[in-house]
């Protein structure tokens, strides 16, 4: 199997970085954590790389809103480079504070020219932070970090992370392409359920029950809970009642990305 680089994206108020770069490392990638300012001064430091992970935090405090600064840093320094990086059909991941950025900066969802973005991330139904362990279910197939994958459980931590499309036609059109590919489910264990999820299920209050989306390719993939936080039995946090699997869940999302270029 190839191994693949991993950019791991840091900026100040980043605090996700390290656990990011150890999973991929230990899905069997080479990681490196490289700070903004180093893209900025040389965007060209992208090809050496196969994956993007933009990792959580609280990317320059999450003044203004969540991720936006760095969004538009992105947006408009490093556009042109990623656009690049997307045609050569590498990969692109981001987690909690990261998804806020992908969506912010339209490198997931591309903003239409009258309308604008056609979602964003805004604040929690609850009002406040909300740190918690979810469950999670995939919905299709098309994301490539969800490949094979089922169910996840996973801690989430944030309190801009209710998932909001801009009209019913943008949902509408996101759900027919199968780019809401991962949702909040029962804490029961009942993914099937009538109905919207209600809270603390869903942490947040997203439509749709929405935890992660991907692009129209699926290489692009953004998700508010931390795959990074479980990638160990031991992170279960009722594994010595034996509850846990072989490995953590979040760990099949990383590995699925090193597999991609096997």
């Amino acid at each position: 199997m190839a191994q693949p680089n991993v950019l791991i994206l840091r900026a100040p108020g980043t605090n996700c970085d390290v656990e990011t770069a150890f999973a991929f490392e230990q899905a069997g990638a080479r990681a490196e954590l490289v700070h903004v300012n180093r893209l900025l001064e040389d965007p060209t430091l992208f090809s050496r790389f196969q994956i993007l992970c933009i990792p959580g935090g609280f990317s320059y405090g999450d003044d203004v809103a969540a991720g936006r600064i760095l969004a538009n840093q992105i947006q408009h320094h490093l556009a042109d480079a990623l656009a690049q990086f997307k045609a050569e059909e590498k990969l692109i991941l981001g987690i909690c504070n990261g998804l806020q950025v992908l969506m912010k900066s339209g490198i997931l969802l591309e903003p239409d020219p009258q309308n604008g973005p056609p979602a964003t991330l805004t604040w929690n139904d609850s009002g406040k932070f909300e740190d918690r362990w979810v469950r999670l279910k995939v919905c299709g197939s098309k994301s490539v970090f969800l490949e094979g994958i089922d169910a996840m459980y996973l801690p989430v931590a944030h309190a801009e992370g209710k998932f909001v499309p801009r009209d019913e036609g943008v949902l509408r059109a996101l759900e027919s392409g199968g780019q809401l590919v991962l949702r909040y489910r029962s804490l029961s264990g009942d993914g099937d359920a009538a109905g919207p999820i209600p809270y603390p299920d869903n942490p947040n209050g997203s439509v749709a029950d929405t935890a992660g989306v991907c692009d129209t390719t699926g290489r692009v993939f953004g998700l508010m809970p931390h795959p990074e936080r479980h990638i160990d039995p031991t992170h279960h946090p009722r594994w010595t009642r034996g509850e846990a699997g072989e490995v953590g869940d979040g760990m099949r999302v990383f590995t699925n990305a090193v597999a991609y270029f096997g």
